[in-house]
């Protein structure tokens, strides 16, 4: 068994195949072939069932795909330790997380790792389950996971990272029948949208409502975070998502009014306690500088008078304009081409 080996195998895992597999790498089909049979024969083992022209994994290969993304991520470690450590150069960061914060603040950290870093590319495990997200860290699948209130464990290091302001939006046009701040008790009756049952956010609203005596009028369940907002947007019924979320609902007329008391999940992130590689190490500090600046922007908006939604909304669109202004700045465009 060897590294090419490795690489081969998870390969195949990632692309669903020889073929987009041995595109990918670079090299001809009946050698990736050859080196993932090789290594089938090393361990003693079947990796894939072979189903017509298909490759499935089988149980074998499930447990080896966790081993070999660790093995890998050691040896880059390893020969990134003998060069500039300093400088993140290339390379793939692994994370899991909860599908509810895939969009937000996850994105957002993606985003500003990459265009810092262009070279570095990210693969992102959704889970609706935190005790799948944490399954994926500890088996070496991902290194990092990010979650709500991950709180500590014996196996894994646990790191607080910010509270995720909740709000509600509702259809454009029903200004009037809102108050500047709505109580939770008054959401009694009010046609809701949330997101799958099961998942985290979904059950702290549902529970939250309870627990102010609201018992929650659910008239649409989605699966599909994304098409939340633009329910709410037809008129279809209101939602209670996060902040920043939020603000996007905002610019095609949406109403967003806080809540009282605020309602607000924490988030965090949970690693093995290994050292991180460098690029993962830097994300997580990237991501953390990032979350300060949100909260003095929001902080000092606030101070002067704005409400917390003028507040996110005056520091999100100063973020867009810095944004577009840098890549207007940019000398190379994102398709890498002058």
């Amino acid at each position: 068994m060897d590294l090419r080996q490795m690489e081969y195998f998870l390969a195949v895992v990632d692309h669903g195949g020889v073929n987009k597999a041995a595109a990918t790498l670079r090299v001809a089909q009946p050698s990736l072939s050859q080196a993932v049979r090789k290594l089938e024969k090393d361990l003693g083992v079947q990796l894939f069932h072979r189903v017509g022209r298909r490759l499935v994994l089988a149980p074998a290969g499930e447990a080896l795909v966790g081993p070999a993304r660790m093995i890998l991520r050691e040896v880059d470690a390893a020969q990134n330790a003998v060069r500039d450590v300093s400088e993140v150069r290339t390379g793939r960061i692994d994370i899991a997380s909860m599908s509810d914060l895939s969009t937000d603040p996850l994105s957002v950290w993606v985003a500003k790792f990459r265009a810092l870093h262009p070279d570095i590319r990210f693969r992102i495990e959704e889970r609706d389950d935190p005790a799948d997200v944490i399954a994926l860290v500890k088996s070496g699948a991902c290194e990092l996971g990010i979650l709500s209130a991950p709180g500590s464990g014996s196996d894994l290091v646990a790191e607080d990272l910010v509270d995720q302001r909740l709000v509600l939006v509702s259809p454009p046009g029903t200004e009037r029948q809102w108050p500047a701040r709505v109580p939770v008790s008054a959401l009694s009756g009010v046609p809701l949208v949330l997101g799958g049952h099961g998942t985290v956010m979904r059950d702290y609203i549902e529970e939250t409502l309870r627990s102010h005596g609201v018992e929650p009028r659910i008239v649409v369940e989605v699966r599909q975070r994304g098409a939340v907002l633009p329910i709410v947007l037809a008129g279809g019924a209101v939602a209670i998502v996060p902040l920043r979320v939020a603000l996007d609902a905002r610019h095609r007329g949406g109403v967003l009014r806080e809540l009282t008391p605020g309602l607000s999940m924490g988030i965090g992130a949970v690693r093995r306690p290994a050292k991180l590689t460098e690029a993962t190490s830097q994300f997580l500090a990237i991501s953390k500088r990032s979350l300060n600046d949100w909260v003095r922007a929001l902080e000092r908006r606030m101070a002067d008078g704005d409400s917390l939604i003028d507040a996110a909304a005056g520091t999100a669109d100063e973020t867009d304009r810095r944004v577009r202004q840098a890549n207007l700045d940019a000398e190379q465009p994102l398709s890498g081409h002058r």
